[in-house]
């Protein structure tokens, strides 16, 4: 079981709903200061409300993940009032428009799913690499996706940007190797989350059919190995992209 020691202050992007609230709630169970960051800020708020209320440490912002303006200031006052941030959690992420052909695609809609994706990864670990590299530690995941990895068909921004994240996590693991700071992906297949809900149910069987289990992954198992690989214990992996797809990946 991953235990964090004291201090050790988490910030989770995304942390509203989904894996990032599940991820927030199972670290600070186990000793982390949760930082719950959300472009939902109601939603973040009900986060840390909920961690405090089960005698854990959380507080709450709402953040903009794309807008390298807005947010700099938060991270500056995250940073300040932590001393020290350990680690980085980012599970921030949006489908667009599904269960349609690449001619299909709106230009528009695939920016957006870019700027979430793929930019706002970028934009958070640029907010935060400076200080951690200061500090000589730290700990950033994203979260990609195994239609980064094969391509899901129907999901053509959503593969694209994911794949996106993959790569970026593979150069940055490499620039910041010496540096004590680790940074690796978490490629999910399906998960029981409130965006999977939202999606197309012939679009939800196309990607669990091809998943070996026959069943989709669980909050609690993305926040069990999330919560490993922010911890000291996972000291000698970066540029990595972990697995959580019920062995669809062997294929």
């Amino acid at each position: 079981m991953t235990s964090f020691p004291n201090p050790y202050s988490i910030a989770i992007v995304g942390a509203a709903s989904g894996i990032g609230r599940s991820t927030a709630k199972l670290a600070a169970s186990r000793g982390a200061t949760i930082i719950c960051l959300d472009r939902d800020g109601q939603g973040a708020s009900d986060a840390a409300a909920e961690i405090n209320a089960a005698g854990g440490k959380a507080t709450a912002h709402a953040i903009e993940i794309t807008d390298k303006v807005t947010q700099a200031p938060i991270w500056q006052k995250i940073i300040a009032d932590a001393g020290q941030l350990h680690a980085l959690v980012n599970c921030a992420g949006v489908t667009g428009k599904t269960n349609i052909k690449a001619h299909e695609v709106d230009p528009d809609d695939f920016d957006f799913v870019y700027r979430v994706n793929m930019l706002g990864p970028l934009l958070v670990s640029q907010a935060v690499l400076p200080h951690m590299i200061g500090k000589g530690y730290g700990r950033i995941l994203h979260v990609a996706s195994i239609a980064g990895k094969e391509g899901n068909a129907g999901m053509t921004a959503y593969s694209a940007t994911k794949a996106g994240v993959i790569g970026l996590v593979k150069s940055m693991g490499k620039d910041y190797a010496e540096s004590g700071v680790t940074i690796n992906a978490l490629a999910p297949a399906v998960i029981r989350t409130p965006m999977v809900a939202a999606l197309p149910d012939a679009q939800v069987k196309y990607m669990t059919d091809k998943i070996p289990m026959k069943r989709c992954g669980e909050l609690d198992e993305a926040a069990e190995m999330i919560s490993w690989i922010v911890s000291p214990a996972c000291s000698f992996t970066t540029g990595f992209t972990f697995d959580l797809t019920g062995g669809r990946a062997v294929y």
